[in-house]
């Protein structure tokens, strides 16, 4: 239940990691005193190469420490010894890296026509989108002492609050009285009764969800008001003119881009909203509300034991790739995941790249309901794009946010046709196709909605002051109320709850990538269900790629146009499908 973290390290008193620490300094210190001031419009390709080389094995080294110091954190938040070598690893990697901060700095002060003799270079042939990519980041870059100022200074400022915001979020206790019993719940634990079948429980869990949140609500509000205001000051230090700016850049996608994505996904939430009303009358409940939208029906109520979830997983990505079952199985075989619930642990879900000399790790919380069947193949997927495009090299490893999404909700697209062929009765497909909609609102629409939340509260912040608790619930419920419509009713609870979304806190802006990634999917499915096997190659060539093309080039290559806003129009086709199918089975169910 717990993952194996011996490929990383021993143990946290390790030796190795003192000499690691060690000789990463003194390697950063060698490359300082051998590149330093030698970054310019006459350096050649040959040393911008061997520069690369270097600085890769450098980074790469305290990657890997720090991939061991956050996994142990996000397995144990409240091992005050573990909280201490998070604490201190993050210090010494942030002065080690000081030392290389000029590197980038000084390649992006090269002249325009320079660089590009430089990244054209053959010798450079594996490193071109790299280069080519930072220089995207030339308006934006201040000078070395700043920069080495705004890194260091990081340590007490953002990355400071994402620790207090998770440590202050997994150590609330959540009271609940089930059964005539009161009990003390975790965050995981209150959340995961939002999906129980009593729509009693369901109301105690919104109320324990609410309750647990307020009592925290002055120092929550104050860590977002704090992260608000981080972003504020970068952002004017930089020249960014938009809040979300600097996120596009780092995704490498246009404005206009995600502007026509969240303009389709606003223009279409009646969608979401036609299957609220269908929900509405499968569960026969007239007043609607937030906390039943994830009721479950029929059979989603069963549990899966967590062999049994592997099984359904490997066997439907058997059944698209061996190759794809072959590195899914290492996961299992080699206990890369930890998946238990317990104290401390951190919430949610992910799946952590590391570094390519090592492997991905997998992190969730099973409660054996179908989403974490779900979950399971979500995880995969991002660890199997992880584990296939390592032969990258650390800089071009992991993918921009939106195109990070798309083996994760691909992963998922296999498993829900799976589940849904081995049903045979209407009322069990009906179920199956309901919890799928769930699942793909919640990445679509939902996460759109948390977009539309931060755009507003970002703006607000722009225009000065910060905002109080009751102005941050304003803002949530209005963005919420655009896509629930008439079709929920929004309750007193609901108000608070964007006070456990950990996003918004570690990664600005971040949401709206997950939409992203599952419409840039049902792109990719309709591309499937149209070539068949000869799709497959391309899509493994495509996770196998990394971060080697921007995007863009990427998905060009399997035939989707992503600057086109007429593309997230048509990759609604999906969701409209599944509602009508899901609309003609409740039908032929009730004649």
């Amino acid at each position: 239940m717990e993952w194996n973290l011996t490929d990383l390290y021993e143990n946290i008193d390790s030796e190795k990691i003192k000499k690691d620490f060690n000789k990463l300094e003194k390697n950063s210190l060698s490359f300082a005193k051998k590149y330093q001031n030698k970054i310019n419009d006459k350096v050649t390709p040959g040393v911008i190469n061997s520069a690369l080389v270097d600085l890769e094995k450098i980074y790469e080294g305290l990657g890997k420490i720090s991939s061991y110091a956050s996994l142990l954190f996000a397995s144990d938040t409240n091992n005050e010894k573990v909280s201490q070598f998070y604490q201190s690893t993050s210090e010494k990697v942030s002065l080690i890296r000081k030392n290389l901060i000029f590197f980038f700095l000084d390649w992006n002060k090269i002249k325009n026509s320079n660089a590009k003799r430089i990244y054209s270079s053959e010798k450079l042939k594996n490193y071109k989108n790299l280069l080519e990519s930072e220089r995207k980041y030339k308006p934006y870059v201040l000078s070395e002492a700043e920069e080495k100022i705004l890194d260091q200074k990081s340590l007490t400022s953002s990355r400071a609050f994402n620790r207090l915001f998770d440590q202050t979020l997994n150590n609330i206790i959540f009271n609940i009285k089930i059964d005539k019993k009161n009990k003390k719940m975790s965050e995981t634990q209150i959340l995961a009764l939002l999906y129980d079948r009593k729509r009693s429980t369901r109301v105690k869990a919104a109320k324990s969800l609410t309750d647990g949140l307020n009592s925290e609500k002055r120092l929550i509000t104050f860590i977002f008001n704090q992260i608000l205001s981080d972003c504020k000051i970068i952002n004017e230090l930089r020249g960014y003119k938009n809040p979300i700016d600097s996120r596009n850049l780092s995704n490498e996608i246009k404005l206009q881009t995600v502007k026509g994505l969240i303009q389709a996904c606003n223009n279409n939430n009646s969608i979401a909203q036609r299957y609220y009303k269908l929900k509405a009358k499968i569960l026969k409940i007239n007043d609607f509300k937030d906390y039943d939208r994830y009721a479950p029906l029929g059979s989603s109520q069963k549990t899966y034991s967590f062999a049994e979830s592997k099984r359904i997983v490997v066997e439907a990505f058997e059944d698209f790739s061996p190759e794809m079952a072959e590195v899914a199985s290492l996961f299992f075989d080699n206990n890369w995941i930890d998946y238990g619930i317990r104290n401390g642990k951190r919430s949610g879900a992910f799946s952590h790249s590391c570094v390519p000399s090592v492997h991905p790790y997998i992190l969730m919380n099973f409660t054996g309901k179908i989403r974490d069947v779900m979950t399971l193949a979500h995880e995969l997927g991002h660890g199997i794009h992880q584990y296939l495009s390592r032969k990258n090299g650390y800089f071009q490893q992991n993918t921009p946010l939106t195109t990070a999404e798309t083996a994760s909700v691909f992963a998922e697209m296999l498993v829900f046709n799976k589940l849904l062929s081995s049903e045979s009765s209407d009322k069990e497909k009906l179920y199956v196709i309901c919890s799928k909609l769930e699942d793909i609102f919640a990445t679509v629409f939902r996460q759109i909605v948390m977009t539309n939340f931060e755009l507003s509260i970002h703006e607000r912040r722009k225009i000065g002051g910060e905002l109080t608790w009751e102005e941050l619930n304003n803002y949530w419920i209005s963005a919420n109320s655009k896509m629930f419509g008439k079709s929920i009713e929004i309750s007193e609870f609901y108000k608070n709850w964007w006070m456990y979304i950990p996003h918004f806190i570690h990664s600005p802006f971040y949401c709206y990538s997950y939409s992203f990634g599952e419409l840039l999917v049902h792109g990719l499915f309709a591309k499937y269900k149209s070539e068949g096997k000869a799709f497959v190659p391309k899509y493994i060539n495509l996770l196998s790629s990394g971060s080697t093309m921007s995007p863009e080039k990427l998905v060009r290559k399997v035939g989707i146009n992503i600057s086109d806003p007429k593309f997230w129009e048509s990759s609604m086709y999906l969701m409209k499908d599944l509602v009508s199918q899901a609309e003609r089975l409740y039908r032929k169910i009730n004649k």
